[in-house]
This record gives C-alpha cells, structure tokens and sequence, in this order.
C-alpha cells in the first residue's frame, strides 16, 4: 500500500479518488442512489490524524488518513483494526487508492437507498461524527428515553441500517 502524510485536509483527495471509483468501478452497480453523489464531509483532526465520512452513492464510511507517520496504525489491504472512539470502538479496513494513498474505512451505511437527498445524506453524516465524537454513557445518562419509548442512544443511531 502507498503510504502518504497528509498536512492540509485530504478530502479533496477522497473525492477525486472515490468519484474515480464510481466513474470506473460503480458505474454498471444497481445499488447506487442517483439522488447522491461523492462528498467528502467534515474531515478534521483527530489524534494527529484526519477523521471525515465520504457520502457516495453506494456507501457512506467513516475514514481515517494518515496525517502524521509517527503515530499511524498500518493494517495492510483489507485488514481490520479496531479504533477508540469516545463511542465507543469501532472497526476500520485499511486501503489504499492513487489519489489518496493509505487509508482506513469503517462502513455506515450500504446501500445508500433510504436516502432521497443530498442534503439528508451529508446530515446524517454530519450526525453521525458527532454520536461518533461524543461519549455514549454521558449521552444516554443526561437524556433518558420518554417512557415507553426505547433508547436512540448516539451509538444506536450509528448501529442503525
């Protein structure tokens, strides 16, 4: 896998790269939601590194870029580790594409069918990084559920598809 450090936020670089996926591998694939299309969305710094989702047609996923060789965890093509989040953990497959080089993915949602917008695709990634960044136990202490309803904990809210 090519490994690369990223200084500035590499979301440019996830959108030529997964725009390039669509174009060459998803094309022909009966799942992709024609109301959607590539974004990278909210790709910040966490722990030396870039944290973002990538909404596409076919799928929404959590990904980490390396953005510093020191602390990086390479997993190699298609292994899985496990990453702590204030969420909890969550696993992540690592990859690697020529515009991006080295990277990891943790999938949301697959296919992206109950999405009918945009807008509501990056909202719920946006969301989705927020339930992902905040502590579970500290949300679902401060808010409990009305009676009778169940719990839409910020970690079931991830856990749903």
């Amino acid at each position: 896998m090519s490994f690369r450090i990223h200084e500035a936020s590499p979301a440019d670089a996830v959108e030529n790269a997964f725009f390039r996926i669509q174009r060459e591998q998803m094309a022909d694939v009966p799942i992709l939601n024609p109301a959607l299309s590539v974004e990278a969305v909210d790709f910040q710094r966490w722990q030396g590194h870039w944290l973002g989702i990538v909404v596409t047609p076919w799928c929404m996923s959590l990904l980490l870029v390396p953005g510093s060789a020191e602390t990086w965890v390479s997993t190699g093509d298609n292994k899985r580790r496990f990453v702590k989040f204030p969420a909890g953990d969550f696993a992540f497959l690592g990859s690697a594409e020529a515009e991006l080089g080295e990277y990891q993915s943790c999938p949301l949602f697959s296919p992206m069918g109950q999405f009918a917008t945009q807008y509501e695709a990056t909202m719920t990634a946006r969301a989705s990084l927020v339930a992902l960044l905040t502590d579970a136990a500290a949300g679902e202490a401060t808010v409990p559920p009305p009676a009778g309803q169940p719990s839409l904990s910020r970690r079931r809210f991830l856990a749903m598809r």
